[in-house]
Parts: C-alpha cells; sequence; structure tokens
C-alpha cells in the first residue's frame, strides 16, 4: 500500500484532505499534529494513524520521516492566519519556515524519493495591480504581512531543493477556500457563526464586519483538496500552480448571501478591531496552467458553500 503523510491533519483543509483520500483504496494514511484539542475535530480519527509532532523540532521531523517512509507528503501544517501574523510575525516566520526547511533537510538527508506537495499562498502576491489580474504564476511578489512573507519562504526552500538536491516536490499557491468547520477568525464563518449566534441563542441581531469592499477569490475547501491530489499525481516536480475558482466576490456579496439565507431582521455594524493595517483590494486566480494539465474546476458553487457553512454553525454554536 503506498503511504501518504498529510501535516497538520487536525486543521481545517487536512480534515478534508483525509476524508477523500480514505475513500481511495490501497492508501494507508499517516497524519501529524501539534496539540490533543485538535484530535475531537477529527471524525475520521480511527481511521489515520496519528502522530503528535512538533514540526519546528528537527529530530522530531527526521525520526517520523525515517519511520514512517512515505511515498506522498502533504505539507498543510502552517500558523495560517495573516490577521494573526500582524500580531505575532516571529510566531508565523519561525514556526511556517522552519517545519518546511526540516521536512526538506530531512528528505535529503534520508535520500528520500517521496514526493512532497507544499502549500504556499496566494497572499504572496499581495497587492496586485489591477492590469495584472487575474493573477498567473509569473505575478511579482508584493507581500503585505509576515503571514505572506512566510510562504514565500516556503515556496523558494522547496524550489531551492528541487534545484540543490533534485529533492521531488510540487509547490501549489491556493487562493481563499472556504467551508464547514473553519474557524471562526476567517471571514466567511465569523459571518455564519454570528447569524448562527442571533438565530439560536438569541444574541442581539447584529453583525459585527471589518471591510467588505475587498474582493477575494473563494472556492469551496473540498474543490482545493480535489486539486491537491490531482497536483500530487500529476504536477511537474518543482513547479507551481495556482488553485483558484477564477473570479472574485466582495466581501459584501458574501454578507448578502449570508443573511438571505436567515429569517432573522440583522443589521450590521462596523467593528475597528477587524480591520487590517491594510487589505488587498482584489485577488483573483488564473487557474489555466492547473486546468490544462488536470482537467479541474471547481464543482460547488459559493452559494452552497455558504449554505453548507451556515447550517453548520447553526449546529454547533
Amino acid at each position: 500500500m503506498k503511504k501518504v503523510l498529510i501535516t497538520g491533519v487536525t486543521g481545517f483543509v487536512g480534515q478534508y484532505l483525509s476524508e477523500n483520500l480514505l475513500s481511495q483504496k490501497n492508501l494507508e494514511i499517516y497524519g501529524t499534529y501539534f496539540s490533543d484539542e485538535g484530535l475531537s475535530r477529527l471524525e475520521n480519527a480511527r481511521l489515520l494513524h496519528l502522530k503528535k509532532v512538533d514540526l519546528t523540532v528537527k529530530k522530531e521531523v527526521f525520526d517520523l520521516l525515517d519511520a514512517v517512509k512515505p511515498d506522498q507528503i502533504y505539507h498543510l501544517a502552517a500558523q495560517t492566519s495573516p490577521s494573526d501574523s500582524l500580531k505575532d510575525p516571529e510566531k508565523t516566520l519561525l514556526t511556517n519556515t522552519l517545519s518546511q526547511l526540516y521536512l526538506l533537510e530531512s528528505l535529503r538527508e534520508l535520500g528520500s524519493k517521496t514526493r512532497l506537495l507544499v502549500t504556499s499562498s496566494a497572499d504572496v502576491y499581495g497587492i496586485v495591480e489591477k492590469e495584472d489580474l487575474p493573477v498567473d504564476e509569473q505575478t511579482q511578489f508584493r507581500p503585505i504581512n509576515p503571514y505572506a512573507v512566510s510562504k514565500i519562504t516556503q515556496d523558494f526552500l522547496a524550489l531551492q531543493y528541487f534545484l540543490s538536491y533534485n529533492i521531488d516536490v510540487v509547490r501549489v499557491r491556493p487562493f481563499n477556500h472556504v467551508g464547514p468547520r473553519q474557524a471562526s477568525k476567517f471571514v466567511v464563518p465569523m459571518f455564519a457563526k454570528q447569524i448562527a449566534e442571533i438565530e439560536k441563542l438569541g444574541k442581539e441581531p447584529i453583525v459585527k464586519v471589518g471591510n467588505l469592499s475587498a474582493k477575494k477569490d473563494f472556492s469551496d475547501v473540498r474543490d482545493i483538496v480535489r486539486a491537491y491530489i490531482l497536483l500530487m499525481e500529476k504536477g511537474e516536480s518543482g513547479d507551481v500552480y495556482n488553485v483558484g475558482s477564477g473570479k472574485s466576490t466582495q466581501i459584501q456579496e458574501i454578507l448578502n448571501i449570508l443573511l438571505s439565507l436567515s429569517e432573522r431582521e440583522i443589521k450590521i455594524e462596523e467593528d475597528q478591531d477587524l480591520f487590517r493595517p491594510i487589505d488587498i483590494p482584489e485577488l483573483v486566480c488564473d487557474n489555466s496552467k492547473l486546468s490544462n494539465l488536470t482537467g479541474w474546476k471547481p464543482e460547488i458553487s459559493l452559494e452552497t458553500t455558504l449554505k453548507d457553512t451556515l447550517d453548520y454553525f447553526r449546529k454547533v454554536v
């Protein structure tokens, strides 16, 4: 059986990726996690080989790869919040950079033929001029937060180890992905959770918001993990691929759709704490490189994703 390792398996994307891979035959799925708290989110924990590992400690990473000897690694573990990175840039840079470095170094030292999929981020592109939209893989980097800088480092470390040591890596730059089970510090679940709390807990019918004018490229997380699996199988070693829907949607429209799914009369109120010092006005993906190679295209509509997310919070609040 082929051995597949998912770092950060208890995270938002890791949960969906593990579920998708478990539906396939002849795969033995391993997953790393950092804290016991995250295990409660895994609905399929008993079907996985779970390893508690601190990926910022090199010996733990080396010992893990030496013991498991995976055929494939999906490296998802990271500090994933741009907002949190502005509050604690050191933690973000150390966590994301060291985990990437130690995976690559361990693969090199072991002489491993493992294929590694590295998740960078569309945040690396940062502020993009209107005439440069949609964003392809050659677009200039103009990062606006430490999270984006950490993802550039992960991205380019992977490229460097491919060029220097022929490590088999595929790099992906996903745009915004959303869906049920996403942490409520991100914009879509933040809105959905507030609406669910108004409906079920009788909270004051006001949704607090930040910048509603920004336009982002949203995909359902279930579509995103399909792309990752296709690129693990078909991606060119050393190459990089944008993953996104190819459409941008204003945050205001996201909120309008969510509010339309509720029967309650709900007002909106700006909260200055939810505004970032600087925000990206618009980001939209050119996914033609991914699509031409694999045939991938989004299958789940934004309306379905938003309804599923709101229904999820209606169950858990």
